[in-house]
């Protein structure tokens, strides 16, 4: 297969980026910063920052969340959620009631005041 998997993205292969450029945007949609991508493929910081602009610029933007954005249109890199998403929404098409949780009903608190007739409030003389 032609995917990396990377924490809970998944990137595709052959669709315009190298395959590093791919790990380094997988990283970053991670919100990992160049240091820590650095350090989790053992290269240098300045080596992922070379690659996250050479795959902004086969992107055509010129920003790190536009890249994740436009890499996500173009169906290069994908959320894992979407499975999750998606097998819920099977779950809630079979009707199976078990799943749903009902709210209860928020209850209304009411301030209780509490008024003192002046011949029974205490005297604070000495």
């Amino acid at each position: 297969m032609d995917e990396i998997i990377s924490g809970a993205w998944k990137g595709h292969l052959g669709r315009g980026l190298a395959p590093k450029e791919l790990q380094y945007l997988l990283g970053t949609a991670q919100g990992m910063t160049a240091k820590e991508i650095a350090r989790q493929f053992d290269v240098a910081a300045c080596t992922v920052a070379k690659r996250l602009t050479c795959a902004m610029f086969k992107l055509g933007v010129t920003r790190q969340t536009a890249m994740i954005a436009e890499a996500m249109r173009r169906q290069i890199i994908s959320p894992m959620c979407f499975v999750l998403a998606a097998l819920i929404a099977m779950h809630a098409m079979i009707g199976d009631e078990s799943m749903r949780r009902d709210r209860r009903v928020p209850e209304r608190r009411t301030a209780q005041v509490r008024v003192m007739r002046q011949a029974e409030r205490p005297s604070l003389t000495a």
